[in-house]
């Protein structure tokens, strides 16, 4: 079953290739996206990675929350089902 993380404080020219290799290093990412604002196209500095195991998404959140990316710290975890 996959599992999908909240990745936040993603450096601004920080892009979806280079979250899919930071998290890959963990176990097969099936998707890596990052958030995106409708009008300019920059990025807002968030988005999603979905692992194709559990237990490599588990991995992923211990060892890369808090670490920095591009100059900014990580802030990694389980994402939650969204709110209407």
């Amino acid at each position: 079953m996959s599992k999908k993380l909240f990745v936040g404080n993603i450096e601004w020219g920080a892009t979806e290739e280079d979250l899919k290799e930071l998290f890959g290093q963990y176990g097969e990412v099936e998707e890596a996206i990052i958030i995106k604002d409708r009008m300019s196209g920059r990025s807002k500095g968030f988005g999603f990675v979905t692992f194709a195991e559990d237990a490599d998404a588990e991995k992923a959140i211990e060892a890369l929350s808090g670490q920095d990316l591009n100059g900014r710290e990580l802030v990694v975890n389980e994402a939650r089902p969204r709110e209407f």
